[in-house]
């Protein structure tokens, strides 16, 4: 009987999230390679319905979690081969983006409407992982892209609940690899993603294609034209991206991405880097309400854009800032003893208070 109430009290405080289609539920990814060939990997990670209790988990070599299925916390167990720190959402258990010890980085974007799992099948429950917890098998289980494509065969990936939206994820690793698994139809597909963004729906092959709408744009102003006797000139810089789409669905924020990203100057470390990535993401925080009909009342958070974080695989460090602290923190993975550490389990924003510092003018 215990067993059967887990999944109610699981929805109870995740179903909100996961259950309501009217509400952003958005993430933008990027890629960047420094000067000094470090790589980095950056996301937002957005949702207007509801504050999602945000944290960080420290997780040592050898610490052991089961998964979640519909009936309760009876699916494959697994043990960390190597500590990672990870971004969790709502649970704990959760782990949105992340980074391992041997520089793989992986993250979950909402792919809703398009992915499709296999059916929950008890016999099969001893190696079935809940989508929203493959992000901490693969962390800890695997040390390259390679590694991840083989691990994704020996699993069922399934739902919690099957209203649940489905999702996709991205895997990096510090060779510069990367890729997108998507499981449509029941079946697991993998996309070598070397242009190096994600978003969310539709799947990440009709995303490339779409780039193809926007062959027309450039960096830069585009030239004076003549038209009849009258002169045509931009009224600013910056009109070669003229028609790049401004919205926030997933199509027109990958358009974006793709756009801002590709045109950025290289900077020569992972620091500069690092900020870099943070300044391109800065245009794609989504303000709270946008997604509410006229007369719904916003839920009281700042941002539909909870936290964005940036992650140095060559330099094993996790960045991050958040809707209520715009202060960039980091959390240094060379310095952690993962054969030694605890696990830990900590809020990303101890105080939910933007800090405000005072200038003393005499």
């Amino acid at each position: 009987m215990k067993k059967q109430l887990i999944p109610a009290i699981i929805l109870l405080s995740f179903g909100i999230f996961i259950f309501q289609p009217s509400h952003v539920k958005a993430c933008t990814g990027i890629t960047m390679t420094a000067g000094d060939s470090s790589r980095i990997v950056a996301r937002t990670i957005e949702w207007g319905g509801s504050f999602l209790n945000s944290s960080y988990v420290v997780v040592p070599r050898g610490y052991t979690q089961q998964s979640f299925t519909p009936q309760g916390v009876d699916g494959m167990t697994y043990t960390a081969r190597y500590g990672y720190v990870g971004m969790a959402v709502e649970r704990e258990e959760f782990v949105a983006e992340g980074l391992n010890e041997a520089g793989l980085a992986a993250g979950l974007f909402y792919f809703p409407n398009y992915g499709q799992y296999e059916t929950f099948d008890v016999a099969q429950k001893k190696n079935s992982i809940a989508d929203l917890q493959l992000v901490a098998w693969i962390l800890g289980s695997c040390r390259t892209v390679d590694d991840v494509i083989e691990a994704v065969k020996s699993v069922h990936v399934i739902s919690i609940d099957p209203r649940a939206s489905t999702v996709h994820w991205r895997f990096s690793d510090p060779s510069g690899r990367q890729i997108v698994l998507e499981i449509i139809d029941q079946k697991p597909i993998f996309y070598e993603d070397k242009l190096g963004v994600l978003t969310n729906s539709p799947s990440f092959d009709w995303q490339i294609t779409n780039l193809n709408n926007y062959v027309n744009l450039f960096p830069g102003s585009a030239p004076a034209q003549q038209l009849e006797a009258v002169t045509l000139s931009a009224f600013g810089a910056g009109s070669g991206f003229l028609g790049i789409p401004g919205d926030v669905t997933p199509p027109s924020r990958f358009v974006r991405a793709a756009f801002y990203q590709a045109t950025a100057p290289q900077k020569k470390n992972a620091q500069e880097t690092i900020l870099q990535c943070f300044q391109i993401l800065n245009n794609f925080d989504i303000p709270i309400g946008i997604e509410m009909s006229r007369g719904q009342t916003p839920v009281d958070i700042p941002s539909a854009t909870q936290w964005t974080s940036a992650i140095d695989m060559t330099n094993l460090t996790v960045y991050y800032r958040t809707m209520y602290n715009s202060t960039i923190r980091k959390i240094d993975l060379r310095s952690i003893d993962f054969g030694r550490v605890k696990y830990r389990n900590e809020p990303l924003d101890p105080v939910l208070q933007q800090p405000i510092q005072t200038l003393s003018v005499k």
